[in-house]
């Protein structure tokens, strides 16, 4: 944070300063009480398991401020601010500070493909500016304000992800962000324990438009069911990318060539072939929206193609090991998700067999043994040879499958270390291995065991 004092966040937050000088720096907020120093605003969150109040004392032993909700005196050289509640006071900060910063900012939500979706257009504009985004997965209540602490007034332009888990919270963000364009990138089934339905969700995401300046357009997946459905709902400009012949910006004659995606972008007058090191129709339709946003912002063309050209991403990891490819994409999984990695086994141009290792998708609620299925009558119908599981609900994927597939060869195992022994094993040269589960099930072991 650059030139914050303790006076403007108590003209943030309306808080109490009870003891301490009002006019000291505050060049950062932490919610990590080992993590405070000089100039560094604590926020103890009271959590589920944790009231991070008990760390006020110790958290200011080397110095800086906190805020707090529970004490009623405080004395000492250190600021300690009362608000009513820590999170909101923290929230109100993170929107104070970006008032102070005239940059635009576009915002995105989306059940699948956010992350990626944030990373490509970031690439794309940081073809012409100086771009500010997202740190690591830091785009909920707690972490879109850790993010914009970050924010300085050399960036030029922000791309920042806002996640959701529970209704209202996108609302939240885009009050404290008032990004000036957004992107929602597609409704699934994430949260839907939560959230009830689809159609909440999707309400939700949308909800992306309330923090939007009066005439700044939305870009929407036009290939998704649920934002079709809910069109109405939008009172902003809006404009869609993907597949459908009524796309703005739309791709045609997609390819995968020797691994890489080879696809003809179509906008208006314009045709330009345009060519992804990531494979897979969802990273063509993630970067349509990165196309979208680049002109909007007005990246010239060449310098998109060959800013997408070179964008590799984080999540999608495709390694030559040994003679075979492992995909490992094991950092999460939702129905859509794992129906993207499938197809990229799939479509996978390599002349050995094609192994799909899954664990299970969580926080999918009471209907979750359903999208497993779902999961599985796809994977049944793909060209896939092998199916190898861990978990309890991914057995889900394998009676589906069969049912679709019998010659597709199955097994299940009781840990990762007996499935990875058997994948050590049983690998061999051109064979295509795709490594797909919800973070928690620790299919990351699998990948990292086979580097």
């Amino acid at each position: 944070m650059e030139h914050m004092t303790i006076q403007d966040i108590l003209a943030a937050t309306g808080g109490t300063l009870l003891c301490g000088d009002a006019s000291m720096p505050i060049n950062r907020l932490s919610t990590d009480s080992r993590d405070v120093g000089p100039h560094t605003l604590f926020v103890p969150i009271v959590g589920e398991r944790v009231n991070a109040h008990k760390f006020v004392e110790s958290a200011l032993k080397d110095g800086g401020a906190s805020l707090t909700q529970e004490h009623e005196q405080a004395e000492g050289p250190h600021p300690i601010i009362k608000v009513p509640d820590t999170l909101k006071a923290m929230q109100q900060i993170a929107s104070f500070y970006r008032n102070k910063m005239s940059l635009p900012i576009i915002g995105i939500t989306g059940s699948v493909g956010k992350t990626t979706t944030r990373e490509m257009i970031a690439h794309v504009l940081k073809g012409k500016y100086r771009v500010f985004e997202t740190v690591g997965n830091q785009n909920s209540q707690v972490g879109v304000p850790l993010t914009l602490d970050r924010l300085t007034s050399r960036d030029q332009i922000g791309v920042l992800e806002m996640g959701m888990s529970e209704p209202g919270q996108i609302t939240i963000l885009g009050d404290i962000i008032r990004p000036n364009a957004a992107v929602v990138t597609n409704v699934g089934v994430s949260h839907i324990e939560q959230m009830g339905s689809r159609d909440n969700i999707c309400r939700e995401k949308l909800d992306i438009q309330n923090g939007l300046p009066e005439n700044s357009v939305l870009y929407l997946n036009g290939d998704n069911d649920m934002i079709r459905k809910h069109i109405g709902y939008v009172t902003h400009p809006y404009e869609f990318f993907g597949f459908s012949e009524d796309c703005s910006y739309r791709a045609e004659g997609t390819e995968e060539i020797h691994g890489q995606t080879h696809f003809t972008f179509v906008h208006e007058n314009m045709k330009e072939p345009v060519i992804l090191n990531v494979l897979g129709d969802h990273n063509v339709s993630n970067a349509l929206a990165a196309i979208a946003l680049g002109l909007a912002y007005e990246v010239p063309m060449e310098t998109i193609k060959r800013q997408l050209a070179t964008f590799s991403g984080q999540r999608q990891n495709i390694l030559k090991i040994h003679g075979y490819t492992v995909i490992d994409d094991a950092y999460n999984a939702s129905p859509d998700s794992m129906k993207a990695g499938l197809k990229i086994l799939s479509d996978y141009k390599d002349s050995g067999r094609k192994i799909a290792v899954l664990s299970d998708m969580l926080e999918l609620g009471p209907d979750s043994p359903d999208y497993h299925r779902e999961v599985g009558e796809f994977l049944g119908t793909a060209d896939i040879t092998d199916l190898y599981i861990t978990g309890t609900l991914s057995k889900k994927y394998a009676e589906a499958a069969q049912k679709k597939n019998l010659s597709l060869k199955t097994k299940w195992f009781s840990s990762n270390d007996e499935l990875i022994s058997y994948l050590k094993d049983y690998l061999k040269e051109n064979d295509v291995v795709l490594i797909k589960a919800s973070n928690g099930m620790k299919l990351y072991e699998v990948a990292k065991a086979l580097e």
